[in-house]
């Protein structure tokens, strides 16, 4: 049985996100935002996606790989008549005080050997592969109207050879430079050359302002650089992923819209980039969970658009889906969702403001309100059932996982309180704490020594590893060893992975395991001391990977299959705070 993986690099610049498969084609790109139509789709539609690619006359075979600690991606392409390299990148770097990063994507074809006969397909699509695009061939350049802004593909290859999609020799280095809105009115040569050399320089040296620890730095570089561009910089957002609709097992239905940006991600995101030393990203997501939570009067949603916005909900779209899998949505219907875990993880992202000191005075100001309102709503909502983290679409528990974003959210609330100086405040944050112990406490079965996924229910869920790993559970105590092997004897599986539970829900059984789940899973070795067995099963998981080392959302334990919307920033996240949790434990001196 062979196994499933995303053929896809990806490239960004905070601005846009591009995936770039190993055909050559740009298989999935989404302008002007994260969240728009997409303007290439063949990842979800051959027919309709449009497409992007530069491939030669005959049969061929391709690699593809980053340059160094950078987040440009080559892929390189041998046929009967010779070889080429493509150097694909979104411009980044600074320029006028400010970063650079415009909607603009830029493809270098050089040739290596021989003379290869390439062709040029670019046609781009609209509203989801609806609308067909109307081509418009200038001196240097092919305009392409039909949507809000037009799309401008500049090259020094012939437009006639383009428009036409003739064939022609390689024989020196190629550009094509495709831009939304602005177009490119620059020299092309020199323009692309500086632009990819800047944008390396860039890359390399926010690797090197990077905390890494000596274990397992390739893998947490490449997630950090990934990580990275999931970020919407004119907001400040986190996206989950930038894809829509890849099936979180063949044929599941578990199809979802990942382009948003959760509030409870925010908790670990923001750990996993302090954590190598990236003050600039926490800042700019603090002030969009910010700008999001002080507007809210009522409930706050789960998830929020890159631009803060809830008009988000779900739709269902004509496109054939991945290989085949439908249905393709848009929006996503959790937005509707009661998930009070959410309140406790605000509280944990606003805690740097009070303990980190890189952070000015002024940014806390109406802290008492602030908090105020917040442990208000975990007051309104600490005795009502919710979907919890899985997101039960037709079911609602009392979950545990829940009360113990209530309990670290007070705690964090304390903190808060003593610092500011508000007795009041610590007096609700207490009243409130102790409540959400009561909570986690009931959900403890005695005779099997763990703690279940929801009071009155018997079924497990991984998500409790994080009674171990953020403390609620002593990690030296028989208790938390306890609750450790309960879990792993009913959700661990072969190769390191993990089930995030077992048990049926709105879809039936999950049939993949959550790549995330199996991060923490080595967390929790780690805190609890079973450190060799930590570093096996983070060893073992590293199998699961790409060709580039990126990581997907779910994983087949029969055939290490990826699944899910990919690449997965939750995987990589988990990624990067596994390998830190071990290199702390282990406690070896870091490189840089």
């Amino acid at each position: 049985m062979s196994r499933h993986t995303y053929e896809t690099g990806i490239i960004g610049n905070c601005a846009f996100l591009a995936h770039v498969h190993l055909n050559t084609n740009i298989s999935w790109l989404c302008w002007p935002r994260f969240d728009s139509g997409f303007i290439f789709g063949g990842m979800l539609d051959k027919e309709k996606g449009g497409s992007f690619s530069i491939l030669p006359e005959e049969d061929y075979t391709s690699k593809q790989y980053y340059i160094e600690n950078t987040n440009v991606l080559v892929t390189e392409v041998t046929c009967a008549d010779g070889k080429y390299r493509i150097t694909d990148f979104a411009p980044r770097f600074r320029l006028y005080e400010r970063y650079f990063r415009p909607l603009m994507l830029i493809r270098k074809i050089e040739p290596i050997e021989g003379n290869p006969r390439l062709n040029i397909t670019c046609e781009p699509v609209g509203n989801y592969g609806e609308k067909k695009l109307k081509a418009v061939p200038g001196s240097n350049h092919v305009d392409f109207f039909g949507l809000e802004n037009t799309i401008r593909l500049t090259s020094n290859i012939s437009i006639n050879f383009i428009m036409d999609r003739k064939h022609f020799v390689l024989n020196e280095t190629k550009y094509l430079v495709l831009t939304y809105g602005s177009p490119l009115e620059a020299p092309l040569q020199t323009t692309a050359e500086e632009f990819l050399a800047r944008t390396i320089s860039y890359w390399q040296q926010w690797i090197k302002n990077t905390g890494v620890e000596n274990m397992y730095q390739a893998q947490v570089i490449r997630s950090s650089l990934a990580l990275k561009i999931h970020q919407y910089e004119d907001t400040g957002a986190m996206i989950a992923a930038s894809t829509t609709s890849l099936p979180e097992a063949d044929k599941s239905g578990r199809n979802w819209d990942y382009r948003y940006c959760w509030l409870r991600d925010a908790y670990y995101i923001l750990n996993a980039f302090d954590k190598i030393g990236h003050f600039e990203e926490v800042d700019q997501y603090f002030h969009f969970i910010a700008n999001v939570t002080i507007r809210e009067n009522g409930r706050y949603n789960p998830l929020y658009s890159i631009t803060g916005g809830a008009d988000i909900g779900e739709r269902v779209i004509d496109l054939a889906g991945y290989k085949g899998n439908e249905p393709v949505r848009i929006g996503n219907q959790a937005v509707e969702h009661i998930q009070n875990d959410i309140y406790g993880q605000v509280l944990l992202s606003l805690l740097p403001l009070y303990v980190d000191r890189r952070f000015i005075f002024e940014e806390r100001h109406d802290s008492s309100k602030w908090i105020q309102k917040i442990l208000n709503q975990i007051k309104n909502t600490i005795d009502e059932a919710d979907a919890g983290i899985w997101e039960f679409r037709s079911m609602a528990f009392h979950h545990c996982y829940t009360s113990l974003f209530h309990w670290a959210g007070c705690r964090a609330a304390i903190k808060m309180a003593r610092y500011i100086g508000d007795e009041k405040l610590l007096h609700t944050a207490r009243e409130l704490h102790d409540k959400a112990v009561e909570k986690i406490e009931a959900c403890y079965d005695p005779k099997r020594k763990v703690y279940t996924h929801a009071i009155g229910r018997p079924e497990l869920d991984a998500s409790t590893l994080q009674l171990i790993m953020m403390h609620y559970l002593d990690p030296a105590s028989e208790r938390a060893k306890d609750h450790l092997k309960a879990l792993e004897t009913q959700l661990k599986a072969d190769g390191g992975l993990f089930y995030r539970y077992i048990h049926a829900d709105d879809f039936g059984k999950p049939k993949t395991t959550f790549l995330v789940t199996a991060f923490w899973y080595v967390e929790a070795l780690a805190c609890v001391g079973r450190l060799d067995e930590a570093i096996e099963n983070f060893n073992q998981l590293m199998q699961y990977t790409n060709h580039l080392g990126l990581l997907s959302e779910d994983v087949d334990e029969a055939d290490g299959s990826q699944w899910g919307n990919f690449p997965q920033a939750y995987s990589h996240v988990g990624l990067m705070n596994a390998a830190y949790r071990i290199a702390k434990k282990i406690d070896r001196p870091s490189f840089l």
